[in-house]
């Protein structure tokens, strides 16, 4: 069995401007800081002479490898994503960014914001717009019911109670 694994679908390219600029410190984080600092410990673990059996230069190099490899994913990803940064027209309907809440079958509340896939956390309550509940969200009003079906637990009802807009803010930095 080979290593070829197959390409993963590509993410919807919209991005909040809070998501953007995490990505971007995260960019500059790892170009500026990290990357230098890593540099260094190879670069004297190298002088140590035998490299074979030198920890810091070995898993000083795979980690370079590791930083490379999320630049390259970064920049990339930075020049191909629209950053939806104006709240929509019609603001009576589920569109990106909005905080929608829904409530299930038996009566709970959850409150979602619709955002990029470089971006969700579930746990904050921070839902991509390519997740299966948001593509059903997407286009519905207060009141509207969705059904989502799922392998484990087959079919699930939610109906939307509220949807609102807040002007664009980083949720990291109110938690």
């Amino acid at each position: 069995m080979g290593r070829w694994r197959p390409p993963r679908p590509k993410g919807s390219a919209y991005i909040t401007p809070a998501g953007a600029r995490r990505l971007k410190e995260e960019l500059v984080q790892l170009w500026k800081v990290e990357r230098p600092q890593v540099t260094n410990v190879v670069h004297e673990a190298a002088k140590n002479g035998d490299r074979s059996e030198n920890g810091d230069y070995i898993y000083g190099k795979k980690r370079l490898r590791e930083i490379d490899s999320r630049v390259r994913f970064l920049t990339k990803r930075l020049e191909e994503v629209t950053i939806v940064d104006r709240l929509p027209d019609d603001r009576s309907k589920v569109f990106f960014g909005a905080w929608v809440t829904v409530e299930n079958e038996d009566g709970d509340e959850t409150t979602y914001q619709i955002v990029g896939p470089d971006e969700f956390d579930v746990s904050r309550g921070q839902l991509s717009v390519d997740a299966p509940l948001a593509r059903l969200l997407l286009g519905k009003q207060v009141d509207d019911e969705v059904v989502l079906h799922t392998p484990e637990d087959g079919k699930k009802c939610y109906w939307i109670t509220a949807i609102e807009y807040k002007p664009y803010e980083d949720p990291y930095l109110t938690a």
